[in-house]
């Protein structure tokens, strides 16, 4: 028999699952998986025959951590081994305040193809259930104790797991488990029009980030295949965001990799004002972490301060993302680096 994996259930799904007689039970049992408790045998207001019970019909944890990778500047990746055989990289995230960071994956692989990301070379195999993405924030607090937030920009399009990720933050953020709060969120999406306004509808209303890279329609369709669609083209997408942040009442964030003599020009700044400009938007300009497989390069010193002084003289708000965690493959767009 399958045993059942515990960790991306609410407490009556433990006690339904488990055929548990006393309905409280499966409240205690949720309640030391949120504390982070790994092994039956602690879980000590259970009798030893309760005990003995849940590890002959159940899990805790499906997936075990494979690797850690450390960077000197205190970014530590783990890669983690499914189930199944597949595998997927989380990746802790400090800033300069200390405040800590679970960037936390939503499949295995990717399908998108973005042009300047890994990830997007590997394929997709499959999206990860709830369990296993909950997991990963648990094994990161593990590595590195409480985390401040969550994002949901590992491997994978979440917009495409919504169901599955709607579940992992509805246990994280039980009061009655890890009690995560929902205002440390962040779902990062390549541009997917559909999924936006589902959470918008259907929420949660917890921090969107868009993938937007350049505002010039022919280039976004050459680096970003999902922008091929016309479901997905930059009038649909802004539309959809401006419609998110009135419907959320949040501010959304554009995200831009910028990569040298491609999308740093005068003419792609003016791009991203005219976009930016009447809705509310932050926009955080990344600089293009190297990945020797593709045919890209980093942007100049020059080309990033160029870049932001236009759009700062324009009055967008822009924040420009510090460079971590690049010595162990675990910065934005080398999730599945192995060189």
């Amino acid at each position: 028999m399958e045993k059942i994996i515990l960790s991306g259930l609410l407490p009556s799904e433990i006690t339904e699952k488990l055929e548990l007689q006393q309905k409280f039970r499966g409240l205690q049992i949720f309640k030391w998986i949120g504390a982070g408790v790994k092994d039956f045998d602690k879980m000590t207001n259970l009798s030893v025959s309760i005990r003995e019970e849940l590890k002959e019909k159940s899990m805790i944890r499906s997936s075990s951590v494979s690797n850690v990778l450390k960077d000197p500047d205190g970014t530590i990746k783990l890669q983690i081994a499914l189930k199944d055989g597949n595998a997927v990289e989380t990746v802790l995230l400090t800033d300069r305040e200390g405040r800590k960071t679970a960037c936390v994956s939503c499949q295995a692989g990717c399908a998108m193809r973005c042009a300047f990301c890994m990830t997007g070379t590997l394929g997709l195999s499959r999206n990860l259930d709830a369990s296993e993405i909950v997991e990963e924030f648990m094994y990161l607090e593990e590595a590195a104790g409480k985390l401040d937030n969550i994002v949901f920009m590992g491997m994978g399009e979440p917009m495409h797991n919504l169901g599955a990720i709607r579940k992992a933050i509805e246990v994280l953020c039980s009061k009655d488990g890890r009690a995560l709060s929902s205002k440390r969120i962040t779902l990062s999406t390549c541009g997917i029009v559909e999924g936006i306004y589902d959470l918008a509808d259907n929420g949660p209303h917890i921090r969107l980030a868009v993938s937007l890279t350049t505002a010039n329609e022919e280039l976004r369709k050459e680096l970003m295949p999902v922008a091929r669609s016309k479901e997905n083209s930059l009038l649909a997408l802004r539309k959809a965001i401006d419609y998110y942040v009135k419907k959320s009442g949040k501010r959304v964030t554009l995200e831009a990799a910028l990569l040298h003599q491609k999308n740093t020009d005068e003419k792609s700044a003016k791009n991203m004002i005219d976009f930016a400009r009447g809705i509310d938007v932050n926009v955080n300009l990344i600089p293009w972490n190297p990945v020797s497989i593709l045919p890209f390069e980093e942007p100049s010193n020059n080309e990033v301060h160029n870049f932001v002084k236009k759009l700062e003289q324009a009055g967008i708000n822009v924040t420009l993302r510090q460079k971590r965690g690049r010595k162990i493959g675990g910065a934005c767009g080398q999730l599945g680096k192995t060189n």
